[in-house]
């Protein structure tokens, strides 16, 4: 009894964490502090902390735990204003009490801290200046390329075989004198691999509209329907053949993804259309369309931005656009100066960051080989631009 009593004295007269300063958090939004900790030199009979944070102006009975942490304390600061649950007000004035829970369970409250300054946002995050310079200069190299391809200038696009097919494919069609399939995915009209798909939609139409072939386009989404009927029949108007329009081309069939599916490849077994093309987003029917394609001996070209599906349509289908070549695909066929310029951009802007990685790899093996860190500091600046 009275060595149990001996240590919650010797506990309680154990010096507790202190805190000695508080300061804004730099680079946010005005809804953190960071907080200062005094931590006596034996901490081995402590357990945790606990933070207590209210307003200056609230009562005494406003006390809120705002952050519970175990010890070693880990660090120069702790950041106050990350939990939801207990938010930083921008603006408001802070008082903080820190409390230590010993491994017998006593709590040794320290003093009351009234902060020094209060949370303030600012306009400017200075840690991610990298990205500010790199979106600067991606924006300076598309409007580069915007003016050069205005000013009519030829420019080289590296081709692409599923979009170098297409006009290859119609031909095919129509000297078969069969139809032809469009997919344009299973996704909503908000998502861009659908309208990157509709883009290409007009221009297949066009050449339908050229070729006088039978063009079918189902569809899963009503909303994504009604943009495919408008872009179809401005195709065949842009194409000079209006009165060619069938309004039977553009369908809506379901919107249950296998009943789709099941529509679709019946399509494929009555119609044997001689193209089909699979263009958008697409989940667990790819192969299911894909296969049944392939069987009815179509000429099959798809493409995507969805990572799982692009195995399947590559194995069973002849050409198949793989992530940024479906979005790509309607400035190579259109041709238009602003989707060049975007490309063009693009693709520089990709040279520059594969050159840097290539010389943040080269320094680094310098520095490994030789123990040089002469240019460690380009390197450092480069792996810390790629962070940001």
């Amino acid at each position: 009894m009275m060595i149990s009593l001996f240590m919650t004295v010797l506990a309680l007269l154990q010096p507790a964490i202190e805190i000695t300063d508080v300061q804004d958090r730099p680079n946010d939004a005005g809804d953190g502090l960071h907080i200062y900790l005094a931590t006596p030199e034996d901490t081995d009979n402590f357990l945790s902390y606990v933070i207590y944070r209210k307003e200056v102006n609230q009562p005494d009975n406003c006390w809120q735990p705002v952050m519970v942490e175990l010890f070693p304390i880990t660090g120069e600061f702790i950041v106050d204003g990350y939990d939801p649950d207990y938010l930083i007000e921008p603006g408001v004035e802070y008082m903080f009490r820190p409390a230590t829970v010993t491994i017998s369970g006593d709590t040794l409250m320290g003093e009351v801290f009234v902060s020094p300054v209060v949370s303030r946002g600012e306009y400017f995050n200075t840690s991610e200046i990298s990205v500010f310079i790199a979106g600067m200069l991606f924006i300076l190299m598309i409007f580069y390329y915007f003016g050069k391809a205005q000013k009519g200038q030829q420019m080289y696009l590296r081709p692409i075989a599923g979009i170098e097919a297409i006009d290859e494919a119609i031909g095919r069609a129509t000297e078969m004198g069969k139809p032809i399939l469009y997919v344009p995915g299973l996704s909503t009209i908000s998502d861009v691999a659908t309208i990157a798909s509709l883009t290409i939609l007009g221009r297949v139409a066009r050449k339908v509209a050229e070729y006088q072939t039978t063009l079918m386009v189902p569809n899963c989404d009503p909303i994504v329907y009604t943009v495919a009927t408008e872009t179809v029949k401005q195709a065949y108007l842009e194409a000079g053949r209006p009165d060619a329009y069938n309004e039977d081309s553009v369908f809506f069939m379901t919107t249950s993804q296998f009943a789709f599916v099941a529509g679709v490849n019946g399509i494929m077994m009555r119609e044997r259309p001689a193209t089909n093309f699979y263009l958008g987003m697409f989940w667990a029917e790819s192969l299911l369309l894909a296969e049944t394609g392939s069987l009815t001996g179509a000429i099959q070209i798809a493409g995507t931005d969805a990572v799982t599906q692009l195995p399947f349509f590559i194995t069973t289908c002849d050409y198949t656009l793989i992530g940024e070549e479906l979005y790509a695909a309607s400035a190579y066929l259109g041709r238009e100066p602003r989707q060049l310029g975007a490309v063009k951009g693009q693709d520089a802007c990709k040279a520059i960051v594969m050159a840097l990685i290539a010389l943040g790899a080269i320094l680094s093996l310098v520095y490994m080989i030789t123990g040089n860190d002469s240019f460690m500091f380009l390197r450092e600046m480069l792996v810390s631009g790629g962070a940001g």
